[in-house]
């Protein structure tokens, strides 16, 4: 059985012509879709493909209209031959069963290969070219130096925890150790926890009722 597809970018469109052209193909049964190609949301279209069988052929106006890009295009087509499943272009005359539309689709997998690969070696030998001129590849680093200083002030001056230091400067604590990776921040910060735990521990048995202490007297 011939079933065709047809879709259209936005409401505005108009739908008749891909009908007209998919009636004369003699589609029996036609799936339409109103969305963008790069819209991955097409109900219309995985019921088409929910509903076709081996032997059947997908049918659509244009190729564009089926695929979102070159290599979903060859993805789709290659889900169809694996479910014994063929595709035709009206507008293209091509026919995937037949010997040559199987040639051309072939053809069209290998061009886009070697244009992934090509877009690669673009990437790569720009990434390249960039450290070879000093530049920083990634994401810029969110504490730069002035934030930095002030998270050492905090640690230094005020005795707060790098962590405590860190929620002041509004940086989390895994951030505020990697911008004072340094022994005597870390230090510094070890030193002023202990010191308050000290100070908790000495209030705590000081104002602890006497007949509640242990008698350290020596034994006789």
């Amino acid at each position: 059985m011939r079933v065709g597809y047809a879709r259209v970018s936005t409401a505005d469109q108009n739908l008749d012509l891909q009908r007209d052209a998919l009636r004369r193909a003699g589609c029996r049964r036609i799936h339409e879709d109103r969305a963008r190609g790069r819209d991955t949301d097409r109900p219309q279209f995985r019921e088409c493909l929910a509903g076709l069988v081996a032997g059947d052929s997908l049918v659509v106006w244009r190729l564009d209209r089926l695929g979102r890009s070159l290599a979903d295009l060859i993805r789709i087509v290659a889900q169809l031959e694996e479910r014994g499943i063929g595709l035709e272009s009206i507008m293209e005359r091509m026919d995937t069963a037949s010997p040559a539309g199987r040639l051309m689709f072939h053809v069209l997998g290998a061009l886009a290969e070697f244009e992934r690969n090509l877009i690669r070696e673009r990437i790569l030998a720009g990434l390249a070219a960039a450290r070879a001129r000093g530049r920083r590849i990634g994401r810029p680093r969110k504490v730069g130096r002035d934030l930095a200083r002030r998270l050492r002030r905090l640690v230094r001056q005020s005795g707060m925890t790098v962590a405590q230091a860190g929620r002041r400067v509004g940086v989390s604590r895994a951030t505020a150790f990697r911008a004072l990776a340094l022994p005597q921040e870390l230090m510094l910060s070890a030193c002023g926890e202990i010191k308050k735990r000290i100070g908790v521990l000495i209030k705590y048995v000081i104002n602890s009722p006497v007949g509640t202490t242990r008698n350290c007297s020596p034994r006789r």
